[in-house]
C-alpha cells in the first residue's frame, strides 16, 4: 500500500481526495493537515510515501513546507503540489523546494492517483508542457552559459559528472519527459534497465528526482 499524507486547508477538499485515493486500492489516505506547519510534523511522524501538498494555507504555506519536508533526512515522502492555481512562481518555487510533481485541482480523479503513484516510485511526474516550461524558463534567465558548461572541439558537452554513454542517452531522453517506458523503447533495452540507468543517473547527479535531473541536463548542454 501506499500510503499518503493529505495537505490542505479545506477539510471538503480533503475528503474528496480521500475518497479518490482510498478508492483506488493501493493507496492508503494515513493522515491529514490544514496548514504547513502541521503538515511538517504529520510528515515526522506519520512517515509518509507522498504527500498531496496545497500551496496557499495559512500559518506556513505549502511551498515552505515542502522546502522543511525535503530537507529533512528522516522524512522520506515526495510531494506532489495539487493546486488552483497555475501560475509559473509556484511551479518553479515547487521543483526548487524538491516537490516529484505538480498537479492542478481541476485535475481527473485517475491524474491523482496516478501522480501518487508516480512519486511513490520515486520517478516526478513531469509533463511535456511542464518540461517545455522549466527549459524555458532557464533559457529566459540564462544569458551565458553556465560556468561549468565546456565545449570541446566537436561542440559536445563536457560533463562534470563521469557518466556512462548510455547513461547520458537515457538522460537527454528523461530531459524530453520521457518516461521509462518510453526511453525503454527508444535505445531497444528492457524497461528494468532504464530503471537501472536512471537510478545511476541521479546517484551520480546528487539529483532528488527527475525533475532536478532534468534541470540539471540544461544546465550543462544535454538538451
Amino acid at each position: 500500500m501506499i500510503r499518503v499524507l493529505l495537505v490542505d486547508d479545506h477539510a471538503i477538499m480533503r475528503a474528496g481526495f480521500r475518497m479518490i485515493l482510498e478508492a483506488a486500492g493501493d493507496i492508503e489516505v494515513v493522515g491529514e493537515a490544514g496548514d504547513g506547519r502541521a503538515a511538517v510534523a504529520a510528515a515526522r511522524d506519520l512517515q509518509p510515501d507522498v504527500i498531496c501538498m496545497d500551496v496557499q494555507m495559512p500559518d506556513m504555506d505549502g511551498l515552505e513546507a515542502t522546502r522543511q519536508i525535503v530537507a529533512d533526512a528522516e522524512v522520506p515522502a515526495s510531494v506532489v503540489i495539487v493546486t488552483t492555481f497555475d501560475r509559473d512562481d509556484y511551479l518553479f518555487q515547487a521543483l526548487s523546494a524538491g516537490a516529484s510533481g505538480f498537479l492542478l485541482k481541476n485535475a481527473g480523479p485517475e491524474e491523482l492517483t496516478h501522480a501518487v503513484r508516480v512519486a511513490a516510485s520515486g520517478d516526478a511526474l513531469l509533463s511535456p508542457t511542464v518540461t517545455r516550461r522549466v527549459i524555458a524558463r532557464f533559457t529566459a534567465t540564462e544569458a551565458e552559459p553556465p560556468a561549468s558548461l565546456a565545449r570541446t572541439t566537436d561542440a559536445a558537452p563536457t560533463l562534470p559528472v563521469e557518466l556512462t554513454e548510455r547513461e547520458v542517452e537515457v538522460l537527454r531522453l528523461l530531459a524530453q519527459a520521457m518516461s521509462n517506458g518510453e526511453i525503454a523503447r527508444e535505445l531497444y533495452i528492457g524497461e528494468a534497465t532504464v530503471k537501472t540507468h536512471v537510478s545511476n543517473v541521479l546517484q551520480k547527479l546528487g539529483a532528488r528526482d527527475r525533475v532536478a535531473a532534468v534541470v540539471w541536463a540544461h544546465r550543462h548542454g544535454l538538451t
